[in-house]
Formats: structure tokens, C-alpha cells, sequence
């Protein structure tokens, strides 16, 4: 879905080059002997379904390390591995696509974007309207709309906190900051490893902790990043201290947080022992996944973006959930995953619950086939020839190249 948003974007002539912002970088999973099994009943499973039939599997050290030779190079031969790639995976710089996304919109649409500006309420005037107050660089001011969508990572909890509205009670967030290893490298050394490579989280350890060395491609310049390291920090937004997120909480959070606090306390655990893992520890983590790597680049810890997961009537949640006032006038987007890859869908299924009118005339349905040739989600899952004829079309579009298995 998000491939078919973007190739519009770039027949439309809003983004002028894919290479700008998607790169194709294979998709790898690798694993040690006593997961082989395992990673093998997996590969069996998923590449019988069209969307991995690309997918392939290998327990040949050199042909592992032909897909990906970092992970490879100084491990001994004897080591038993097994890995799969699919060659068609991709690289996305969500910076950069959002930037030229935010330029067409203002030269070409006359949207009008307020930089600098910090929300600080959003709650309901008596004629029913929504007020918007704001803080920037212009001094203190109000905006007023009919039907208001918030978009803003984090802070879309404090933001829907005080819009007063039924369901907000129901809803808390819980952050989760992170670190990740990165070495910026040559481009000689990206063409040598052209990959995201994915291990095995370790036992009793939460999914969000798999370890990861991917091929980064950031305004040119190429990093190599591992990690990802977890940390407790209680912030919601990049920016934000420690305050806001008090502020932000009211007395019905507290039940939840307690909740999540006893029922996973593994994680909690996790998270507060992550946090104060040094770069000695890490290298050593890094040196495990990929042996030697510490040595070859010069590698320095940086902070990830932070995370802020849902926290839904006392239980914790790890998606992300669609929220519409039954007034159909507020909607608003919980949670930190699947995250950037799939906003596209997402915004266009939070459109036709927030704004269902504007999808009536048949003029709306023409433009949303522009847009998205096929959009509906179990067509693409059981139809093999319809998903097949998009993803060769978009990723045509979006200078992904087909894999040998796909043109022999």
C-alpha cells in the first residue's frame, strides 16, 4: 500500500527521483544451530504465500556470506548457520520523503505549514468547534477548526488527554527510548553489504529487542547501525523532558501503568537494565552478531527516536489504533508500531472513518484508484496475479529491481 502511495507521489511529479529516498536493500534473517529448525518451518510457511515467494533459505556458509559478508567474514566455517534474504527489500528515508513530501504540499497544494510551534491545548468551544492553542516563535495563538486529526507521535496522548473526549480516559502511553551503534562507511563498503540483516531476540527478552545490522542510506552519506538497545526514558516526544510527561498523566492513568508495571515485568526489567548498558557491553553484542565488527568501523553509540506504546484500559498494546469521536469531528493515531512503513494505509483508512463524505462522489473514487490501483488488503492476500501485477508495477516505479528467481 505504502509503494503504491509513493509511486503516484513520483508520476505525479511530487517527488522527482525514488533514489532520493528509497534505496533497495535486502531483507536477511540469520541464525545459529539451535534456531535452524525453527527459521526453516518459518521459511517453509511464509515463502508458500505470494507475498515471500521471493523468499529464499541457505545453510551454505558461502552462500551466507554472499548475502550478507559482515555477518560472515570472521566467523568460523564450522559455526553452523542457516539465513534467508529477499532481495527486494528496501531502505527508506522517512526524513527525506517527508521533506519533499512537505515541500509539495506548500508549493503546489497551498497548504500552509506552522514550523516551530508547539501545541499546548486542544478542547472544544461551546459552538462545538475545535480550538487550537499554540505557543511559537510568532508569540501565543489560536486556531479554529470543524474537524481536527492529530498526528503527533507521543504527544497525541497529552493532546487527546485534555480534548475531554469519552474514550481519552481509556488510553495511556508508555515510552520506550532507545540507542542504537552507528558507523557512517564508504560507498564501496554499502555495495559490499547491501542489507538488513535480523538475528534472534534473546530468550525472555520482548520482540522489540531483535538485534539488527542494517545498511543505512541517509542525503547521501551511508552508515552502518546495530542495535537496537532499549532504555526506559519517560518522555513522550523528542524535545520533551521528564515534566511533560507528568503533566500529561492524570490520576485514572495510574491504575494502568501499575498494571503494565506487574504484568510484564520482564519487560520492565529489561528496559531499566538496557538503559544502563555501557558501549563496552554493546560492542560485545555487536561482536556475537557479527564477529570482528567492532574493530572494523568506528562505531559510536546514538540515540533512536523514542517510542510511546499503547496502554489500552490497564493492558499494554504494541500496534497502533485508529481513533474517531462519534461525532466523526476528532481523530487521532495511538502507537508506536508498525510505524512510518505503513502510514499510507493507515491515514487513508483513518480518512474514510474520519471523513466518509468526501469518498461518495464518484469523482473521490476515481482519484483514490489513481492513488491506490488496489486497496483493498484481502484481494492483494488471496489473489497471487493481482498482487503480483501491483508490486511489479510500483516497484518498477520505484527503480526496485526483480529478483533472479522472479525473472527466470
Amino acid at each position: 500500500m505504502a509503494k503504491q502511495f509513493w509511486a503516484y507521489m513520483i508520476q505525479k511529479g511530487a517527488i522527482k527521483d525514488p533514489k532520493s529516498f528509497i534505496n533497495q536493500t535486502k531483507h536477511c534473517t540469520i541464525v545459529s544451530e539451535p534456531s535452524i529448525q525453527e527459521l526453516k518451518l518459518r521459511f517453509n510457511e511464509m515463502s508458500s504465500h505470494h507475498f515471500f515467494e521471493q523468499m529464499r533459505y541457505s545453510e551454505d556458509f558461502d552462500e551466507i556470506k554472499s548475502w550478507i559478508p559482515y555477518t560472515m567474514e570472521e566467523r568460523p566455517r564450522h559455526e553452523k548457520m542457516a539465513a534467508t534474504v529477499i532481495e527486494t527489500g528496501t531502505d527508506v528515508n522517512f526524513g527525506a520523503l517527508t521533506e519533499q513530501m512537505a515541500e509539495h504540499a506548500v508549493n503546489d497544494l497551498g497548504v500552509k505549514i506552522e514550523y516551530g510551534t508547539h501545541v499546548k491545548r486542544v478542547h472544544r468551544s461551546p459552538a462545538g468547534s475545535w480550538l487550537v492553542e499554540t505557543q511559537g516563535r510568532g508569540g501565543d495563538r489560536q486556531y479554529k477548526s470543524d474537524v481536527l486529526f492529530v498526528g503527533a507521535g507521543g504527544g497525541a496522548f497529552p493532546i487527546l488527554k485534555k480534548s475531554h473526549l469519552p474514550f481519552a480516559r481509556r488510553f495511556t502511553g508508555f515510552p520506550v527510548g532507545g540507542r542504537f551503534l552507528q558507523a557512517p562507511i564508504s560507498a564501496e563498503q554499502a555495495e559490499h553489504y547491501r542489507a538488513k540483516t535480523y538475528g534472534k531476540a534473546k530468550v525472555g527478552a520482548p520482540p522489540m529487542s531483535v538485534p539488527h545490522l542494517d545498511l543505512r542510506v541517509a542525503d547521501g552519506q551511508y552508515y552502518l547501525l546495530f542495535g537496537p538497545f532499549a532504555s526506559f526514558k519517560p518522555v513522550l516526544e523528542r524535545g520533551r523532558g521528564f515534566l511533560d510527561y507528568l503533566r500529561a498523566m492524570r490520576l485514572h492513568d495510574i491504575p494502568g501503568l501499575l498494571n503494565v508495571a506487574l504484568e510484564h515485568f520482564p519487560l520492565v526489567k529489561y528496559l531499566v537494565s538496557e538503559t544502563f548498558k555501557g558501549e563496552k557491553s554493546m560492542f560485545e553484542e555487536l561482536d556475537s552478531f557479527a564477529p570482528g565488527m567492532s574493530k572494523k568501523f568506528n562505531w559510536k553509540a546514538v540515540e533512536a527516536g523514542q517510542r510511546v506504546q499503547i496502554i489500552r484500559d490497564g493492558d499494554l498494546q504494541m500496534g497502533t489504533e485508529i481513533l474517531v469521536s462519534n461525532d466523526k469531528t476528532y481523530g487521532t493515531l495511538l502507537g508506536a508500531s508498525p510505524g512510518a512503513s505503513v502510514s499510507p494505509e493507515v491515514m487513508l483508512r483513518c480518512l474514510e472513518q474520519l471523513l466518509p463524505s468526501i469518498f461518495n462522489s464518484d469523482e473521490a473514487g476515481k482519484k483514490k484508484k489513481e492513488i491506490f490501483p488496489e486497496d483493498n488488503l484481502e484481494t492483494l492476500a488471496k489473489n497471487p496475479e493481482r498482487y503480483r501485477e501491483i508490486r511489479d508495477t510500483v516497484n518498477e516505479r520505484l527503480g526496485i529491481k526483480q529478483s533472479a528467481s522472479q525473472q527466470d
